[in-house]
């Protein structure tokens, strides 16, 4: 990208305070980044304090975490809104700014040094990121991918290495793991969906990108580490098809009504109701839990009447 182009990190996190200081401390060192912008879902672990400590202001602070080059933008909400609302903020709040573009993570991930010099090298893409490996074990990705036109889904680096060509995986990116998004996109497409609360609100963002004639790929090269997230892409049916367990009751109510809308949305109802079939055979036959078809069918329910607000209750 030409180097007048202003480049903002996004970063949203909420009770991650050892993990958000890591994370700013490595982005500070990153050439080509004008500033970082925090935003703290009303975290109750000290991450409010420590970032209105950055130099003492209330709502919105400037500083610096390490005394170094890049300033810090700190905002905390009033209230927890999950990624998606922080998202939205965040995106927001560097589009006013002034950002040509907006580099987006969440707190628990580690760009590595290089990683957004590999990505600004791109010039002609609209929507790119990096790859997310395991920080524990860096030869396997943290989310699988499905690659182009395959219908195989792979989980090892070495993999996609091999399906990349000139360095890239056309058409495939993992928002919002460090992953940079053009201003003129953002003013075409808007904000992230701020109701999602979290599971989903990322893959929407794609899918309108998608739907608006983004250019979407990722930099193989580039790499952001994470911690792994659990059973993330578990097998089912023989081994033909994959399913997103999480053993928290708040991130699959939100998984299963978010998901439901984006697959109507985007791919209609045909693919929703796949959906509602893959759910209900991964909890009566793969990993049998009477009580997650109950939940699935409240968020399913949800979703159909637009209620957002069922999440809530996990939140107490």
């Amino acid at each position: 990208m030409p180097g007048s182009n202003r480049v903002a990190a996004v970063v949203v996190t909420f009770n991650r305070l050892e993990l958000l200081q890591r994370l700013l401390e490595r982005l500070d060192a990153v050439d080509g980044l004008d500033e970082v912008i925090v935003i703290d879902n009303a975290s109750t672990d000290g991450t409010s304090q420590w970032l209105a400590g950055l130099d003492g202001a209330e709502g919105v602070s400037t500083g610096s975490t390490t005394g170094g080059a890049v300033p810090v933008i700190a905002r905390t909400l009033l209230r927890n809104s999950g990624g998606a609302g922080g998202f939205h903020d965040g995106l927001e709040l560097a589009i006013e700014r002034g950002a040509d573009l907006v580099w987006l993570m969440d707190d628990d991930g580690l760009p590595d040094p290089d990683c957004l010099a590999l990505l600004l090298k791109q010039t002609d893409l609209d929507f790119w990121g990096p790859l997310v490996v395991d920080e524990g074990n860096p030869g396997r990705l943290v989310f699988p991918i499905r690659l182009p036109g395959r219908s195989k889904v792979v989980h090892q680096l070495a993999d996609v290495e091999a399906a990349a060509t000139d360095g890239l995986i056309k058409d495939i990116v993992i928002p919002f793991n460090g992953v940079l998004v053009t201003r003129d996109l953002v003013e075409r497409i808007g904000y992230p969906r701020a109701e999602y609360f979290i599971w989903g609100d990322d893959h929407e963002y794609r899918l309108r990108a998608e739907k608006a004639g983004a250019r979407i790929a990722t930099v193989v090269g580039a790499q952001v580490r994470h911690p792994a997230v659990g059973d993330l892409g578990t097998p089912m049916a023989w081994g033909r098809a994959t399913y997103n367990h999480t053993p928290s009751d708040l991130k699959h109510y939100c998984m299963a009504r978010n998901n439901l809308l984006n697959l109507r949305d985007y791919r209609g109802w045909p693919f929703a109701l796949a959906f509602v079939a893959k759910t209900l055979w991964f909890y009566l036959l793969t990993k049998p839990q009477p009580s997650r078809i109950w939940l699935s069918m409240q968020a399913w329910w949800a979703a159909v009447r637009g209620d957002f607000s069922g999440h809530e209750r996990f939140l107490r």
